[in-house]
């Protein structure tokens, strides 16, 4: 039982430290990513001919909402996943029920870091605005690796504790 308690926090804790190290790159180099945002956003990279042309966004203001968006997706993600953590640990020899409350934290940050890879970046971007069509802007093979994870994580850690199906 102890053990299964400390691979679900170790696996929320991992989900959470590469999403606070995301929001860390774009605080600290946002340039590196904004310019992935924008490229996307503009459509710029994809066939000219394309009939959904259209839907590209090029005003730079709308552009950086976007990309501070995606950062408080990320940050919103990361800090649910660690309050999770730090409250699974205070209750790692909890009864189940106190256990699984305590996951409540991390379900949610799993829950919205899915929708931003997901709906952010595979249905929005990769779909809406074709970063598929793109050579160089295509983002969606990361995304998609991220989102599983995090698909796998959230499964994993909302199954139910053993002592509570005794």
């Amino acid at each position: 039982m102890i053990v299964v308690r400390l691979s679900k926090v170790a696996l929320a804790a991992a989900v959470a430290l590469t999403c606070a190290l995301a929001v860390l790159d774009n605080l600290v180099n946002p340039a590196a990513n904004l310019s992935f945002v924008q490229h996307v956003l503009a459509m710029d990279t994809i066939e000219g001919g394309a009939a959904i042309l259209d839907r590209a966004i090029t005003d730079p203001a709308l552009q950086r909402a976007a990309f501070a968006l995606i950062v408080a997706g990320e940050a919103l993600t990361a800090l649910l996943l660690w309050l999770g953590v730090i409250l699974m640990l205070a209750r790692l020899r909890a009864p189940a029920e106190r256990f699984a409350q305590a996951k409540a934290f991390a379900i949610a940050g799993l829950s919205v870091g899915f929708l931003v890879w997901q709906a952010g970046f595979l249905g929005i971007g990769g779909e809406w605005f074709a970063m598929w069509m793109s050579k160089t802007w295509n983002g969606q093979e990361g995304a998609f690796r991220f989102a599983m994870t995090v698909l796998g994580v959230l499964i994993y850690l909302a199954l139910p504790e053993r002592d509570a199906q005794a």
